[in-house]
Parts: C-alpha cells; sequence; structure tokens
C-alpha cells in the first residue's frame, strides 16, 4: 500500500467526518473498518482528530460547528489557489461558507456549497497533503455527488475545477455520471430520484473501498449504524450506503477487479 505524498488540483485528497459524539463515532469506525483514532490534544484544534490505518492517515474526525447539527461527512478537494476557487465558486452561481482560512501550518481551507446546496471543501495544502492512504481497502476510493438537477451540476463543477464528464451508466438507483480529471475518473455525479425521500438534500457522499460489501454492511448494523440502501451491483462494483451510530451516511465499494 503505496504512501500517497499529493494531489492534482481538483482530486478528492481527504475527507473528515464532524460528530456530536467523537468517543461514539471513532468507536464504530475503529470497529467496522479497523482504522484508529487519534486525537489532538491542544484547544486550539478543537479536539480535532485523525483516523489512521497501518499507520497512515486515512481520514480526519472533528466536532461539529454547532449544538444540534447532525453528524455528516464532508469531501475536500484539492487545490493550489482556495482563494481562486472560492471567487470561481461565487462567479458559478455558488455560496462561500467559511474561509478561505489558513489552518495553522496545515494549509489553507474554503468551505463552499453549489447552486443546489451541496457543500464541499477545498484544501490548498502546506504539512498536511491530504490521506496518505487512498484507492486502497478501507480508504476512500471516491466520492459521489446526488442532486436535483444533474446538468447544472456539471456546468458548476466545470467552470469550478475543469472537471469533464463522461456519459451516465445506469444501475440500481439510477443513472450514475463520472467525473475525471485528466482523463482519469475522480468523483461520480448521479440524480436525487425516485430511491431518496423528498426531503433528501443535495449532498456529497464519500465511498470507501472494503474487501466485502455484504459483510461490511452487516457489520455496521452490528455496529449500530444502518443500512440506508443494501448492497447492489454497479458498474464499478458491489455498492452499498449506511450510516454510523452517530447518523452519518457513507458508502462502501468492493470494486470490480475487471474495471
Amino acid at each position: 500500500m503505496p504512501t500517497r505524498t499529493g494531489y492534482r488540483p481538483g482530486v478528492p485528497c481527504w475527507v473528515d467526518l464532524a460528530s456530536p459524539d467523537l468517543p461514539v463515532s471513532a468507536a464504530f469506525y475503529e470497529a467496522l473498518f479497523g482504522w484508529r483514532a487519534v486525537f489532538d490534544s491542544g484547544a486550539e484544534t478543537g479536539l480535532y482528530g485523525r483516523f489512521v490505518q497501518d499507520g497512515k492517515l486515512v481520514a480526519g474526525i472533528g466536532p461539529t460547528f454547532a449544538p444540534g447539527r447532525p453528524s455528516a461527512w464532508n469531501t475536500y478537494f484539492a487545490t493550489a489557489d482556495a482563494v481562486s476557487v472560492a471567487e470561481k465558486v461565487q462567479e458559478a452561481g455558488g455560496r462561500v461558507q467559511v474561509g478561505p482560512a489558513q489552518v495553522s501550518d496545515e494549509g489553507t481551507m474554503a468551505v463552499l456549497e453549489d447552486p443546489q446546496g451541496a457543500s464541499f471543501l477545498v484544501w490548498e495544502p502546506v504539512r498536511h497533503q491530504g490521506a496518505q492512504l487512498m484507492d486502497e481497502p478501507v480508504a476512500l476510493c471516491r466520492s459521489e455527488l446526488a442532486c436535483r438537477d444533474p446538468e447544472e451540476a456539471r456546468t458548476f463543477y466545470r467552470e469550478v475545477f475543469g472537471w469533464s464528464a463522461r456519459g451516465a451508466s445506469r444501475g440500481r438507483g439510477g443513472a450514475r455520471d463520472e467525473w475525471l480529471v485528466d482523463g482519469r475518473p475522480i468523483a461520480g455525479l448521479l440524480p436525487l430520484g425516485e430511491s431518496y425521500s423528498g426531503a433528501e438534500a443535495p449532498h456529497w457522499l464519500p465511498v470507501f473501498a472494503v474487501t466485502d460489501c455484504d459483510a461490511g454492511a452487516d457489520q455496521a448494523a452490528r455496529c449500530g449504524g444502518a443500512v440506508l440502501r443494501a448492497p447492489h451491483e454497479l458498474p464499478a462494483g458491489r455498492y452499498a450506503v449506511l450510516a454510523d451510530a452517530c447518523g452519518a451516511a457513507f458508502a462502501v465499494l468492493t470494486p470490480d477487479p475487471g474495471r
């Protein structure tokens, strides 16, 4: 498992979990994926922690921004210039929620929102380059945007990141597009259709690779989580959408070895 040391601009580089109960969330992912949670102790870090797998950083964990906020995973995209991306987001019809702001000597982040209300972040690295493990079992392998207007999303993210889109493949849950950077798939796009509740808002969903999707779904339920969409086949492999013990949604994928 090679250690990642950097990411091209526009590529998912990090995910972190905002949780109202850090011990419960940490215990869930330690039991599900075998991650180890390591928390910073300094007051200025806000009890931010890192999930580690085989000594390598795979994700972050920290408290929610305000009491009563739901637990959720956040997706970060690499950039060489967070200020420029924030400007492009506004020009393309999105919104800047926070920043860009420097995070000690780690890098610069901005919390952004697309025109349909899906939040995402960008990360301009200094010391922290992002996940050290990617596209390996129990590490991030992709992120997916679920939204109500895929065509508007294609236009927005093309203007912000320069992504191109590859035509939809169809599977259970609707058609999926892939976004590409330099011809390589880096993210997915699917419509919020009949398989979603009408109240569900557009969102980015992290997808973690696993060796056995069905076993992972069963384990999540045993650990106090829930299976939101049962394991099923997609062109990319066997896939399920789960929720952790605090309600944060994420997906697991056993990739098709022939893909």
